[in-house]
């Protein structure tokens, strides 16, 4: 039988992939940090010996948004390169030959005004807020290549998703993406009336986000058609918005009706980052949820979860 392993399964992406696995009936090791240390070498490489999964799908990885980039920047780079590092070298090991690794649109050049293609990697200086999550990610992919240069048949293909959210997401204030935080900072200001919730920056940065269960699909499509999956392939949507745009669409959704201040002491990061999709089209594959569709599905959740249990513990 072949058997899928997921690393990160407890992430937003892992969750989201097993939730869709478990939809189509498609089994799926993903093991937790305590049966599968992936900081932990010797955990690795025994865990892959005993369950010899046929394909890896590489989903795990420390994550979060500006300010926990730029608090913690020598986390973000140690450890996702010692995990990503001990999982492949393990793999090839054990004899695994297939790797789906998820990358990250921060792997590219910072203000790029055009949208950006798999050529641009290690093109120019990476954005600094986030500088050190992708020197690991460009690494992992590039060990990933040089694996494959050495050991003929092994094939580690990285999968390159726009910034994510959706369902299963963080919303604690101190470590979410964009998106979870304006849902939460909107619904908290429409809960106790506040007339203005802050902006970091002028707000016209733009960026792309793709919905968590899209990229599910892209992944399992990855597995699916693997041979023809190429090495590195961008997945997004093709279309970015302002950050003030986020905002306006997620107020209207949400129902706050107050205004917005701009801190222009904040920074905004990257002014622009957008995936060029068109060989993910070739390939087959297009996003399938627009934005405020997206935005209206993770508000959904977040009124169920998070918010829930919010409203629990007062």
């Amino acid at each position: 039988m072949t058997v899928l392993m997921l690393t990160g399964g407890t992430g937003m992406v892992g969750r989201n992939l097993r939730d869709l696995c478990a939809r189509r009936g498609i089994a799926l090791l993903a093991p937790t940090r305590a049966e599968c240390d992936l900081l932990d070498a010797r955990a690795v490489g025994a865990y892959l010996a005993r369950h010899r999964p046929c394909t890896i799908i590489h989903a795990a990885g420390r994550v979060g948004g500006i300010q926990a980039n730029m608090r913690a920047p020598v986390a973000f780079l140690t450890e996702n390169w010692d995990m990503g590092r001990n999982l492949l070298l393990a793999a090839r090991e054990a004899g695994i030959r297939r790797i789906i690794n998820l990358g990250s649109s921060c792997m590219y050049p910072a203000n790029s005004p055009h949208a950006l293609t798999e050529d641009r990697i290690l093109s120019g200086p990476l954005e600094p807020t986030n500088e050190g999550y992708a020197l690991a990610k460009i690494a992992i992919q590039r060990l990933g290549a040089y694996l494959g240069q050495e050991e003929p048949g092994f094939a580690c293909k990285t999968l390159i998703p726009s910034n994510l959210y959706g369902p299963h997401d963080n919303f604690d204030p101190a470590r979410s993406h964009l998106v979870p935080a304006i849902i939460r900072k909107l619904v908290e200001a429409r809960e106790s009336g506040r007339s203005e919730v802050e902006i970091w920056g002028d707000g016209l940065a733009r960026r792309e986000f793709l919905y968590a269960g899209d990229l599910a699909e892209a992944i399992l499509m990855a597995v699916e058609r693997f041979d023809s999956l190429p090495d590195i392939l961008n997945i997004g949507t093709g279309e970015d918005f302002s950050i003030n745009e986020h905002y306006e669409i997620a107020a209207g959704i949400i129902g706050y009706g107050g205004g917005f201040r701009h801190d222009l002491s904040k920074p905004s990061g990257m002014r622009r980052k957008l995936l060029d999709v068109s060989r993910a089209a070739r390939w087959g594959w297009t996003a399938r949820t627009s934005l405020a569709d997206g935005i209206a599905l993770t508000y959904q959740h977040f009124l169920r979860t998070d918010h829930a249990h919010a409203l629990s513990a007062r």
